[in-house]
């Protein structure tokens, strides 16, 4: 299990390595984005499909990453594409300067080791034994279904508040932007959550690292390179009427949110 999930880890770190060539060249930063989604989809596909004794459960591992990967890279893709680069790699450029080059390289060799890591939970799912269809094979399925609609309903949900020519200079608050300041990320994390569903077993204690996947995705998107930068971003170009908006809706768990609100009220 390891030696594959360290495979992953090269690879993407080799695609990232493209990645990051290839945006100095373009002058957008924001195709690393795309590279690692599609990198990170490809090798954890390929890697599911040549593990485990049960044919068409690495089938399903691999068609849901497949699904997962062509469905966002090509979001992204189409954002990046003729847009101005990314407001967290716009800041990034403008706090690091002439080092920026430099400090993104050290990002995007990150993400190589971090896409072993997913892989993990990938490989416990694609290699677990088991024959027959369980129950926690159909939740993980409903799981990674509904992670990927709701994703896409989100994005589409943003598209078409940034189209309307009134809505210049505001803030989308409507549909599940309305609970939650990015509900795109919390339907990413779900989507992982899908692969400990498919892979724990009490036969191997190993399946337990499975649920470092969606621990990660959760930390890096909330702590680290998703909702802080993003956030700075907004701060700097919304001021108060952001602020706002971040006292009333949670940053991905806005039930947790609400939930703390409450018991503060009392």
């Amino acid at each position: 299990m390891f030696l594959a999930c360290l495979a992953v880890g090269v690879g993407v770190t080799l695609v990232m390595l493209a990645a990051w060539v290839f945006q100095a060249r373009v002058k957008n930063a924001g195709w690393v984005d795309v590279f690692w989604t599609f990198g990170t989809g490809l090798m954890c596909a390929l890697t599911a499909l040549m593990a485990g004794p049960v044919l068409w459960r690495r089938g399903l591992v691999a068609a849901l990453l497949l699904i997962w990967c062509v469905r966002l890279g090509t979001h992204i893709a189409r954002r990046v594409t003729g847009a101005s680069e990314d407001v967290r790699y716009a800041r990034m450029r403008t706090v690091h300067g002439p080092k920026f080059q430099r400090h993104l390289l050290s990002f995007v060799l990150v993400q190589g080791p971090f896409s072993g890591a997913l892989a993990i939970a990938v490989v416990c799912a694609a290699r677990l034994p088991e024959q027959t269809f369980r129950a926690w094979d159909a939740l993980g399925l409903m799981l990674a279904i509904l992670a990927i609609g709701g994703e896409t309903l989100a994005d589409r949900q943003m598209r078409r508040f940034r189209a309307d020519p009134t809505n210049k200079g505001k803030i989308c608050d409507t549909g599940f932007w309305s609970i939650s300041r990015h509900p795109n990320y919390l339907f990413e994390c779900l989507f992982w959550c899908a692969y400990p569903l498919l892979g724990l077993t009490i036969h191997n204690r190993w399946s337990l690292l499975s649920l470092l996947a969606p621990v990660l995705m959760y930390l890096t998107l909330r702590f680290a390179s998703g909702v802080p930068p993003l956030e700075d971003a907004m701060l700097a170009s919304r001021g108060d009427a952001y602020r706002q908006y971040q006292a009333r809706t949670g940053a991905i768990l806005p039930l947790l949110r609400c939930r703390r609100a409450k018991c503060a009220s009392k």
